[in-house]
């Protein structure tokens, strides 16, 4: 199958898609990734004990900002109204790490999907920044579209 990368003019040149004419569409997205650490890193964390303050607390904020600023981060996005965003955090002794979600809604002439998933990218850099002091070996991984709902594209369900 081929298909036209929507970002590129007939010249091959980047541009931002005209979604003019598009239906306003109510549209969700759900993203998700993880920052790996070492258990006793993880326990400072739970523990409430980094000098800079509540880990998780701030990195929720951070990714909320962020969603809300992806238009100005990444040239070609919209910028776009946002009508609820979610981002959680939460502890997992398996990785060891924190996992992180961001949930963006929307009804708009284009998805949230770059919102979702700039919310999970900036939450864990605010969690890899607080940390750092005592673990610089720490991994930021898998960042990934979980879900998108709404729009011509139609549902998408990654997990």
């Amino acid at each position: 199958m081929t298909q036209k990368l929507t970002h590129l003019d007939d010249s091959g040149r980047a541009h931002m898609v005209d979604v003019g004419e598009k239906p306003d569409v109510e549209r969700l997205a759900i993203a998700s990734g993880e920052v790996i650490m070492k258990p006793a890193t993880l326990e400072l964390i739970r523990a409430e004990t980094m000098k800079k303050g509540d880990v998780l607390t701030v990195a929720q904020i951070a990714g909320i900002a962020a969603a809300k600023r992806t238009s100005e981060l990444i040239p070609l996005c919209h910028p776009l109204t946002i009508t609820h965003i979610e981002v959680t955090l939460s502890f997992d002794d398996t990785l060891p790490g924190v996992v992180i979600r961001a949930s963006v809604k929307t009804t708009g002439k284009t998805g949230v999907e770059m919102e979702a998933l700039t919310a999970v990218s900036v939450a864990a850099l605010t969690v890899y920044d607080m940390a750092k002091a005592v673990e610089k070996t720490m991994k930021i991984q898998n960042i990934r579209l979980i879900e998108k709902h709404g729009g011509r594209s139609g549902d998408i369900v990654n997990e």
